[in-house]
C-alpha cells in the first residue's frame, strides 16, 4: 500500500460576501474533489491547535506526523536549506522578503509588487558580497520564489534569539532587529543584522534594475525583510519513525526545506513555479511517476495562498479548479485499489484579512478499506460532517500510515 497527500497552501478560507457568504472552495466547480469526498472519508483538521494560525512550515511539520510545538527552530533554516544552503550547527538562518520601503523605512509593499524572479536573482547577486562591519561572519543571500530569499550567518558566537525586522505590516515602519534574550551572542547578531540590512538598503536603493523598475512604473524593491531566524530542527527521519520511503513535489524552499529535514527526496519538476501560472499537469505527472518508487509522496501547490494574501478571490477559485483538473489526473492514473490519496490544507488563509488564520480545514482520506461517510462534497462546512470528525494536523500522518500498514501497535 502507498499514500498521497495533496496540500492546497491556504486553500480553505472563510465565507465571504461577494461570494454570497460562501468560500471560494465552495463555489469552485471541483467534480474531482467532490469525488474523492464521496468515495472517502472526511473531517475537519486544527493543523496546530482550534484558533492558532498556523505559518507553512510549522503546519507542514504537523502535517507530517511532528509536534511542531515541540521541534520549531525557526523558519530560516528551512528557506535556506530548501533553497539549497547548506545549513551547519552554529549558522543562524533567516526568512527575507524584498520590499519596498519609503524614505523613512515605512512599508510600502512586503512583496515589491511580487517581484519578478529574473529582477531578484540580480539584485540577490549583488548582496552576496556584502560584509557586515568589524566581523569575521560570513553571510549568504540567495532569492527562491518571487520576493522571497534566504539571508544565512556563519560564524562564531551567533544565536537566532534575535527579533524580524519585518513589520508584517504595510505602513508601518521597518522594525530594529532586537536580542531576544541578554546574552552576548544574541546581542552581537542583532547588530550584525542590522548593520546588513542598512548596507542591503543602500545598494538597492542605486541598483540599476531597480532604477529600470522605478521608470517603468513598478515598485522598486529597496529593502529586505527578514524574520524567523533559525537552526535546523533535531527530528527523526520518516524512514526512521514509520519506515517509508518517502519523497515531496514542491516548487517553494519552505516546503522543500522542511520535508528535506524529515528525510524525503526532493523532486523538481519543470514548470513549477509556486505562482499561480505553475504547471499544475506536469506536477500531477511527477507524483505519479515518483509515487512509482516511494510509499508516501507529498505534493505540495503553493497556488491558492498567493491571491489569498492579496484578497483576489476569482482568482482563487480559478487555481482551486486547477487543483481539481490535478487531481482528476491522480485519480486517473493511481491504483486507488493499491493507493490512498488524502487532500487537505496547510490553514485556512482568508481573502478578506489576507492572512493566514485559525480556523479548521477540511480533509478528506480515500483508498481502499476506508469507512466511507456520507459526504458528498468537498468544503469547509460539508467535510464537518464526516467520519473523521474534527482532529489535529499531528494525526494525519499516523492516520495514513495505519492504513498503510506502516504502524506498530501500542501495547502488548
Amino acid at each position: 500500500m502507498k499514500a498521497v497527500l495533496v496540500i492546497g497552501d491556504g486553500m480553505a478560507d472563510r465565507p465571504v460576501k461577494e461570494l454570497s457568504w460562501k468560500t471560494p472552495l465552495e463555489v469552485a466547480h471541483k467534480p474531482a474533489m467532490d469525488k474523492i469526498a464521496k468515495t472517502g472519508i472526511c473531517g475537519i483538521m486544527d493543523v496546530i491547535a482550534p484558533g492558532i494560525p498556523p505559518g507553512s512550515d510549522t503546519a507542514t511539520l504537523a502535517l507530517l506526523g511532528y509536534d511542531a510545538v515541540k521541534v520549531y527552530s525557526g523558519r530560516g533554516a528551512f528557506e535556506a536549506i530548501g533553497s539549497g544552503i547548506e545549513v551547519l550547527p552554529g549558522d543562524v538562518a533567516l526568512r527575507c522578503n524584498f520590499a519596498t520601503v519609503d524614505d523613512e523605512f515605512v512599508v510600502l509593499d512586503r512583496r515589491a509588487g511580487r517581484i519578478a524572479n529574473e529582477d531578484a536573482s540580480k539584485l540577490a547577486e549583488s548582496l552576496q558580497k556584502i560584509k557586515p562591519t568589524g566581523s569575521s561572519v560570513k553571510i549568504v543571500f540567495k532569492n527562491t520564489v518571487q520576493h522571497r530569499a534566504a539571508l544565512l550567518l556563519r560564524g562564531p558566537k551567533l544565536s537566532t534569539a534575535v527579533g524580524d525586522s519585518d513589520p508584517e505590516k504595510v505602513g508601518e515602519k521597518v522594525l530594529v532587529i532586537k536580542a531576544l534574550d541578554n546574552t552576548s551572542e544574541a546581542k552581537r547578531t542583532a547588530k550584525i543584522l542590522n548593520d546588513l540590512l542598512q548596507k542591503f538598503h543602500k545598494i538597492l536603493q542605486e541598483h540599476p534594475i531597480n532604477e529600470k523598475r522605478v521608470k517603468h512604473g513598478l515598485l522598486p524593491a529597496n529593502a529586505i525583510l527578514c524574520r524567523g531566524a533559525g537552526t535546523v530542527p533535531n527530528i527523526k527521519p520518516l524512514s526512521e519513525v514509520y519506515g517509508v520511503n518517502a519523497a515531496c513535489v514542491s516548487a517553494v524552499s519552505l516546503i522543500k526545506g522542511v520535508c528535506k529535514v524529515a528525510g524525503m527526496k526532493l523532486v523538481d519538476v519543470n514548470g513549477a513555479t509556486g505562482t499561480p501560472q505553475t504547471d499544475f499537469m506536469a506536477k500531477a505527472k511527477a507524483a505519479v511517476q515518483t509515487l512509482k518508487t516511494n510509499d508516501l509522496v507529498l505534493l505540495h501547490v503553493k497556488a491558492p495562498d498567493v491571491p489569498s494574501h492579496d484578497g483576489n478571490i476569482k482568482q482563487k477559485i480559478a487555481v482551486i479548479e486547477k487543483i481539481d483538473q490535478m487531481l482528476g489526473y491522480l485519480l486517473e492514473k493511481v491504483d486507488l485499489n493499491e493507493t490512498y490519496l488524502a487532500v487537505t490544507a496547510d490553514h485556512t488563509t482568508s481573502s478578506v484579512t489576507r492572512n493566514h488564520e485559525g480556523d479548521p480545514v477540511p480533509v478528506v482520506i480515500t483508498g481502499p478499506y476506508i469507512r466511507c461517510d456520507d459526504v458528498a462534497e468537498f468544503g469547509e462546512r460539508t467535510c464537518a460532517k464526516g467520519g473523521l470528525n474534527r482532529i489535529r494536523g499531528i494525526d494525519l500522518m499516523p492516520i495514513l500510515m495505519n492504513l498503510i500498514g506502516k504502524t506498530r501497535k501500542f501495547g502488548a
